[in-house]
């Protein structure tokens, strides 16, 4: 499984991987900050999208071993791949959280998308019909976000 669209497979689903724990850590650092009117509806919301982002990147990781490749090592490794931005503001109104969140969904979906072709080209039926569960997966989740934001 050395071939170049396996590489490049493997390649994508590493900087996937990292978006994973990137939109996991933003999501609970969103969860131990909301404050507001709408506090427990949201606290709750984002725990259950990050416990949901959290338990797929195992399934990606192991992904990537199965493919031959190596996989995520560190934290900075995280740091060089990932794509979804960061957001160290002390304090965040609860509605830019939900907006935040939804375009970082938004991206990974199109990841996602992107990666399934990737897939498509290696041949590798496996990743393809993971990557459509995880894709349903990042719809839900947007789809929430949408509807909490009104």
């Amino acid at each position: 499984m050395g071939n170049n669209s396996t590489t490049a497979l493997a390649a994508a689903l590493n900087g996937m991987l990292a978006d994973y724990f990137a939109l996991y850590l933003k999501t609970k650092n969103f969860h131990w900050h909301v404050s507001g009117p709408h506090f427990r509806e949201y606290h709750l919301l984002f725990d259950d999208h990050a416990a949901e982002l959290i338990g797929t990147t195992d399934l990606i990781a192991e992904r990537v071993r199965k493919l031959g490749q190596r996989t995520l090592t560190s934290i900075g490794d995280i740091a060089a791949k990932q794509s979804v931005k960061d957001n160290d503001a002390v304090k965040v109104d609860a509605d830019a959280m939900l907006k935040e969140l939804l375009a970082d969904n938004h991206a990974l979906i199109n990841t996602l998308k992107a990666t399934k072709e990737l897939a498509g080209e290696a041949g590798d039926n496996a990743t393809d019909g993971l990557l459509d569960d995880w894709t349903d997966q990042a719809e839900q989740r947007a789809w929430f976000l949408e509807q909490t934001i009104g």
